[in-house]
C-alpha cells in the first residue's frame, strides 16, 4: 500500500501541471464550455488513478516477464533463433500498442480515410519486428550502436528523399507512437535480461540502452517503403473543434468503453501467452512468482484502460479547442510560448517516461538521476511542441527542414558521448512520445493547424511526434557531455 501511494504522489505531481496550465488557459484566452471542462477534470482523475495502477502493475508483470525472456534468449548463441524470436516479438507486441492505434485512428480521421488505420498498424508493426529482430543481435554480437544507428538513418534519409511531405510525418510519428506505454516497459526489461549474464558490468549497463532507439527506426523505414508503393493522394478533412449538441457529461467516456477495453485487451494478451508457453517449457518460476506476475497484468489491465479513458474521453477535445482558440489569436507569439509550455509539462505525465527514468537510475547504480533525465526530457520536448507551432505558422517551413539537421546533430554527438548516454538518448526519444502526447498534444496541434487554414493540413498536422522523438536525443546526448566533462575535472590530469 506505501509503494502505491507513492505512485499516486508521483502522478499527482505530473498531471496537476497540465490540470493547471489548462484552468489558467479557461480562465484567460481560451474559455472553455462547462461540459468541456468536466470532461477535462474527469479525465484528469482518471488518468490519476489510472497510471498510479499501471505503474504499480508493470513492476510486477510486464518488467518481470521481459527480464525472463531477455534471461532465456541471452543462453543462445543462435542468431537464427534469436531473431526469429524478436520477429514475433516485436510484431506481437507493437500491432496491440495502444498509441500506434491512436495515431492510426488519427491519421485515417484526418486523411478522410485515405490512409486506413490497419495499413498503418500492419505496416508499422513489421518494422517494429525486423529492427527488434536486429536490435537483439546487435546486443549479442556486441555491435556498436553508433554505427549502427549511422547505418539505419541513412537509409532512412535516402528514402525520404524520395517520400511525400504528408508521408515523411506520418513515417516518423509512427516512430515516436509505437513505442508506448506496453511497448516500452517490455523492450527496456528484454535488453536487460539479455544483458543480465554479461560479465563485465559496464558493458552490460551501456548494451542494455539503446534497443528502443534501433526499434524506432523500424516504423520510419517501413511507411517511407510503404509511401514509395503508393499512388493516391491523401487529402485531409477539417479537424472538428466543437462539443457536439445533446451529449451529456459521460457520453464520450461510455462511448469509448468498449474499444479502449479491446484495445487493452488485445495489448496484454498476446504477452500473457507467450509467458504462459514459455513458463512451461523454459521459465519454470516459482507460483509465488506467477501469481505476482498474473496479480501484477490484472492492475497493468486496470491503470491503461482508466489512464487511456481519460486521455481520450477527457483530454481530446479540450486540446483541439485549445489548439484552434490560441491559434486564432491575434498574437502568434502565445501559440509558440503554450505550446512550450504544454510541451515541457505533459511529458512529466508520460507513463513510458516513468518506466524508462526508474530504469535509468536503477541500472547506473543512482550515477544518473532521475530529475535531471526528466528535466531535459521536459526541454526537448518542450522546445519540440514549440516548433510544431512554428511550423504551423509559416507553412514555409517544411519537417525536413528541422528532421535533417536534427539528427546530423545527434547522430554526431553520439561519436563523442559515453556509450551508455548515447543508448539512453536514442531510448529516451522513442519513450517521450506516449499517450498523453499522442492525445492531448497532438489534438491540441491538430487544432492549432484547422485555425490556421494552412494550404496543407494533413502534413502540418502531423509531424509534432516525430520533433518530439528527436530533442530528446540531442538533450540527453548533451547531458551526457556535461557528466562526462564533470568526470574529467574530478578526475585530474594523469601523471
Amino acid at each position: 500500500m506505501k509503494l502505491f501511494l507513492s505512485k499516486i504522489r508521483e502522478v499527482l505531481h505530473a498531471v496537476l501541471p497540465i490540470v493547471a496550465i489548462v484552468l489558467l488557459l479557461h480562465a484567460t484566452l481560451t474559455p472553455l464550455t462547462g461540459l468541456q471542462l468536466q470532461r477535462f477534470l474527469l479525465g484528469a482523475f482518471l488518468i490519476t488513478v489510472g497510471l498510479s495502477i499501471f505503474l504499480h502493475g508493470i513492476d510486477f508483470s510486464i518488467s518481470m516477464i521481459g527480464k525472463a525472456m531477455g534471461r532465456t534468449f541471452s543462453k543462445t548463441d543462435n542468431l537464427f533463433l534469436l531473431g526469429g524470436a524478436g520477429l514475433a516479438l516485436g510484431f506481437i507486441i507493437s500491432i496491440a500498442e495502444p498509441d500506434l492505434h491512436i495515431l492510426a485512428g488519427q491519421v485515417e480521421r484526418v486523411a478522410a480515410g485515405a490512409v486506413a488505420k490497419w495499413e498503418i498498424i500492419l505496416v508499422v508493426s513489421l518494422g517494429i519486428a525486423a529492427m527488434l529482430a536486429l536490435g537483439l543481435i546487435r546486443i549479442v554480437k556486441k555491435i556498436t550502436l553508433h554505427k549502427m544507428l549511422a547505418f539505419l538513418y541513412a537509409g532512412v534519409f535516402g528514402l525520404a528523399l524520395f517520400a511525400s511531405d504528408d508521408f515523411l510525418a506520418i513515417a516518423f510519428d509512427a516512430s515516436g507512437a509505437t513505442t508506448g506505454a506496453m511497448t516500452v516497459p517490455f523492450i527496456m526489461s528484454l535488453a536487460l535480461g539479455v544483458t543480465l549474464l554479461r560479465k563485465n558490468t559496464l558493458a552490460s549497463n551501456e548494451e542494455g540502452f539503446g534497443l528502443i532507439g534501433v526499434v524506432s527506426v523500424g516504423p520510419i523505414i517501413a511507411v517511407l517503403v510503404m509511401d514509395l508503393f503508393r499512388n493516391d493522394q491523401a487529402t485531409a478533412n477539417q479537424v472538428p473543434t466543437t462539443v457536439p449538441a445533446g451529449q451529456n457529461l459521460l457520453g464520450p467516456f461510455l462511448d469509448k468503453v468498449p474499444i479502449i477495453a479491446e484495445e487493452v485487451l488485445l495489448a496484454l494478451l498476446p504477452i500473457f501467452l507467450i509467458f504462459t508457453i514459455l513458463q512451461r517449457y523454459s521459465f519454470r518460476l516459482s507460483r509465488r512468482n506467477v501469481s505476482w506476475i498474473v496479480y501484477g497484468l490484472l492492475l497493468t489491465y486496470i491503470g491503461l484502460f482508466l489512464f487511456l479513458l481519460g486521455a481520450q474521453g477527457g483530454f481530446m477535445d479540450v486540446g483541439r479547442t485549445i489548439g484552434f482558440h490560441v491559434a486564432s489569436l491575434e498574437n502568434k507569439q502565445y501559440l509558440l510560448l503554450i505550446g512550450f509550455v504544454l510541451g515541457f509539462v505533459t511529458v512529466l505525465a508520460e507513463p513510458a517516461v516513468h518506466v524508462l527514468t526508474h530504469q535509468i537510475e536503477e541500472i547506473t547504480g543512482g550515477a544518473v538521476k532521475r530529475k535531471a533525465v526528466r528535466t531535459v526530457l521536459s526541454l526537448g520536448i518542450g522546445t519540440a511542441v514549440a516548433l510544431s507551432m512554428l511550423r504551423i505558422i509559416f507553412p514555409v517551413i517544411q519537417l525536413w527542414h528541422i528532421l535533417l539537421p536534427g539528427y546530423l546533430i545527434a547522430l554526431t554527438l553520439a561519436f563523442f558521448v559515453p556509450k551508455m548516454f548515447v543508448g539512453i538518448a536514442f531510448d529516451s526519444g522513442g519513450v517521450a512520445s506516449g499517450p498523453m502526447t499522442a492525445t492531448f498534444i497532438l489534438s491540441f496541434v491538430q487544432g492549432a493547424a484547422s485555425a490556421m487554414a494552412g494550404d496543407n493540413l494533413l502534413s502540418e498536422s502531423f509531424g509534432m511526434i516525430a520533433l518530439v522523438a528527436m530533442t530528446p536525443i540531442i538533450a540527453v546526448q548533451l547531458l551526457g557531455l556535461v557528466y562526462k566533462l564533470r568526470a574529467e575535472r574530478s578526475s585530474g590530469p594523469d601523471i
